[in-house]
């Protein structure tokens, strides 16, 4: 069991991390591309690490924090909802089908990655 004060600054921790890792990939990827990006890598990141034997701590780290606060399902709905708004509701459909499909996916082929590796 972790202790609950090591817990709470390991989830701080990671999700600085994650933050900046999403802002980063904000910068490089512009709007609905990033949001689609973020949650499959962070699917992807989630997957392994669940099918790894990491530990409590690490998942602390990086389950809860990084990849918590990586990963977006804010922007997700304001892009789903905006899009549509907008009177694109076949794009918004299919970005909302994106990035359920590709979250999906990206999380079944990190868990084989991590169970495999881990």
């Amino acid at each position: 069991m972790t202790d609950p004060l090591l817990a709470l600054v390991l989830v701080g921790l990671g999700g600085a991390g994650g933050a900046v890792a999403r802002h980063v990939v904000g910068l490089r990827i512009e709007g609905r591309g990033s949001v689609l990006a973020v949650n499959t890598l962070g699917s992807l990141t989630l997957g392994a690490l669940l099918a790894a034997p990491i530990g409590s701590e690490a998942t602390f780290l990086a389950v809860v924090g990084f990849c918590g606060a990586f990963t977006t399902f804010s922007s997700f709905a304001v892009e789903t909802v905006s899009t549509a708004a907008d009177g694109e509701g076949r794009t918004a459909a299919g970005f909302a089908a994106a990035n359920l499909a590709a979250g999906v996916l990206a999380f079944l082929v990190g868990a084989a990655v991590g169970g495999v590796f881990g």
